[in-house]
């Protein structure tokens, strides 16, 4: 059975990497704020952190995945196997001075495991979208070089980057875990333009592969048996690009192959230096509270944007979780209610307007069984981004998380009446 239960989740866990891979092509976001860079950076994570404002740096957990802070492997229990599947849905809605307009995305959103490995060591394994790119702007107007003469210019952008993370957490005291992680981060992220200018016509495609691996750390520490402050750091890194391009003409019916796409051209990306601390306590033994502050050092990457810079990040964040009782037989006590707030206040500055934004979370944790370890988590997240000012367009957006949070007991003899 073990060795059934091995290739089984082997199996999907190698489809899922091409399922999101796959994702990518197709588009997993429609912000067009994430026409940027690498695109729209993933801030959803792994089950219950979703209802909790995306907190966890500092949450003390032996029943399911905490993905945000490589310490808390270390608590997997002897014997358990945790899994975690999720897919999610988002509404979008953006706005500007002339108008406003709205769309629809359902994806892929995680797969995690996570395992015992010795006493006191645990490990685990996650594949989430890193960013996402799928912006469509129709009919930007520009001036001809040296008259004042304009066009017309479609431009669309499709893709994503996937983060497969690999998290090892060791107990070196009773109340204090260290963790590490090394992070593959790939993916492609394909740009189209093409315009119609008098009886010509101009068309490019620029597809830019991207790879690298980043490491982290992570530490928890339990001042009391009820209250847990944690922290992590993710070092920079820069990510090997590799662009392709093809460009097209047409004058008076003859088309012209500019670039063939054959020609390679390299174009880095950098990762900047994040650094995150978190608290959490638990309160009357019915109440979590957990709290993080995020600081991401974008400005000393310092890239740039054709319309802004990068600049560096702060993010805010509270979550609050409620059960009734996790060991009463009955269920309606087991069944857990969560909610958050986060703040961030943006890594992008243009025209020297920080894009800001945040969100409202919701939850809730529905027991599967009679256990406390699997759960089915059902999240809901209203946030906006940017403002209806200058340039920018401000998007608000509902997410819905839905992630299967499982336990497999293995390693263990089970008796056969």
């Amino acid at each position: 059975m073990t060795k059934m239960n091995n290739a089984l989740l082997f199996s999907v866990f190698i489809l899922l990497i091409h399922v999101s891979a796959q994702a990518q092509s197709e588009g997993l976001t429609s912000s067009p704020y994430s026409l940027y860079g690498l695109g729209a950076i993933n801030q959803s994570s792994i089950g219950r952190t979703n209802g909790m404002g995306y907190t966890g740096i500092g949450l003390k957990t032996s029943n399911q995945i905490n993905n945000l802070n490589p310490a808390n492997f270390a608590l997997i229990p002897k014997g358990s196997f945790f899994y975690d599947v999720g897919i999610k849905a988002e509404y979008n809605q953006y706005s500007n001075k002339a108008d406003s307009e709205t769309k629809t995305t359902f994806n892929f959103s995680n797969l995690a495991m996570a395992f015992r490995v010795a006493e006191g060591l645990g490990a685990g394994i996650s594949l989430v979208p890193y960013s996402e790119m799928g912006y469509s702007l129709i009919g930007i107007t520009s001036n001809i070089e040296g008259t004042e003469e304009t066009f017309e210019s479609n431009v669309n952008g499709i893709g994503g980057l996937s983060e497969l993370k690999f998290n090892l957490g060791y107990s070196v005291m009773p109340n204090f875990r260290f963790g590490a992680n090394a992070s593959l981060l790939f993916g492609n992220i394909e740009e189209s333009e093409a315009f119609v200018l008098n009886q010509s016509t101009f068309s490019s495609e620029e597809t830019t592969n991207y790879s690298g691996i980043r490491f982290g750390l992570g530490m928890q520490f339990d001042v009391t048996d009820n209250f847990t402050i944690g922290s992590t750091v993710q070092f920079p890194t820069s990510l090997k690009g590799n662009i392709k391009r093809s460009i097209t003409k047409s004058l008076d019916g003859t088309e012209i192959t500019v670039e063939d796409g054959a020609s390679d051209t390299f174009e880095n990306f950098s990762m900047p230096l994040e650094v995150g601390l978190g608290i959490s306590t638990n309160i009357f033994d019915s109440f979590t509270v957990s709290a993080d502050y995020k600081k991401n050092y974008w400005d000393a990457t310092g890239q740039t944007e054709s319309l802004g810079s990068y600049a560096d990040q702060d993010i805010y964040a509270i979550g609050l979780e409620y059960v009734k009782n996790p060991t009463s037989y009955k269920y309606a006590d087991r069944i857990r209610y969560r909610t958050g707030f986060n703040y961030d206040n943006g890594y992008l500055a243009i025209n020297g307007q920080k894009v800001d934004g945040y969100n409202l979370t919701a939850g809730i944790g529905i027991p599967i069984g009679q256990g406390q370890k699997s759960m089915m988590n059902l999240s809901y997240s209203y946030g906006s981004k940017g403002q209806i000012q200058n340039i920018l367009i401000k998007e608000n957006f509902h997410l819905l998380t839905l992630n299967f949070s499982l336990e497999d007991l293995w390693f263990q003899k089970r008796k056969i009446n």
